[in-house]
């Protein structure tokens, strides 16, 4: 099972905002690459890397800490504004390894199924619920949509990683919703990865538990226990590698 340290880009600061509310903002980090060495040097091979200005913006931005991030030798898996082809293959020629589309996913399974059958596994839906109901454009906006109908409609057209994220848990260091991945993980058959509220190393293990009966889980998102200083990565790395 994969562990994916997250670095939420705004501003080209790293932060966190408070279940996705720009203006509950903790500023982390003035520099990206230092986190990254951080997280390197715990062992971590990848970084999942959210553009906030890009989710709210509908546009990739922060490009130059995206830069800061691969020369420290990480692979990246990328989203926030990841709406178009030209986005998805801009950032993949910069050097990302996987771009995580959100909000158009949603709204056009059309262009889902373009980008599965060009990219394959480079590219992922993030599909961020709450109260079991798909929430886009940087969590501003809810749709009518449930998570579990837009990751079968995903799934089907081809899209082998699903990133699935409880904003209710987000940020919030009460632990993750283990009932809602669960359920994920039974209805669909590509990789899922689970992301919010890690708040301690007990959670990561809960997870490495739940692996050993969902082979689909492929990895684990943890954000602001890292900063917070819940969680040590490399303690948990050596977890989830075992």
């Amino acid at each position: 099972m994969n562990l994916y340290p997250a670095i939420d880009l705004k501003g080209g600061r790293v932060v966190r905002l408070l279940q996705g509310r720009s203006e509950k903002e903790t500023v982390y980090f003035e520099n990206a690459a230092e986190p990254a060495e951080l997280w390197k040097a715990a062992g971590s091979e990848w970084i999942h890397v959210v553009d906030l200005d890009g989710a709210f913006s509908g546009n990739p931005q922060n490009q130059t800490a995206i830069k800061a991030i691969l020369e420290r030798g990480l692979k990246i898996q990328l989203g926030g504004g990841m709406r178009t082809e030209a986005n998805i293959e801009q950032a993949l020629a910069q050097g990302v390894s996987r771009v995580v589309v959100g909000t158009r996913a949603a709204k056009d399974l059309a262009f889902v199924q373009k980008i599965a059958e060009q990219f394959g596994d480079r590219v992922a839906v993030g599909i961020d619920a709450k109260d079991g109901k798909v929430a886009v454009k940087g969590w501003v906006e809810t749709t009518e949509k449930t998570a579990s109908e837009l990751a079968k409609e995903v799934e089907a057209v081809g899209i082998q990683t699903i990133i699935y994220t409880d904003i209710s848990c987000d940020g919030m260091l009460t632990g993750p919703n283990f009932e809602a991945q669960r359920a994920m993980l039974a209805t669909l058959n590509c990789n899922i990865i689970a992301s919010g509220g890690v708040s301690q190393l007990s959670d990561i293990e809960q997870f490495i538990q739940l692996s050993k009966t969902h082979s689909n889980l492929d990895g684990v998102i943890v954000g602001k226990a890292l900063y917070e200083g819940k969680v040590n990565l490399a303690e948990a790395i050596t977890l989830s590698s075992k």
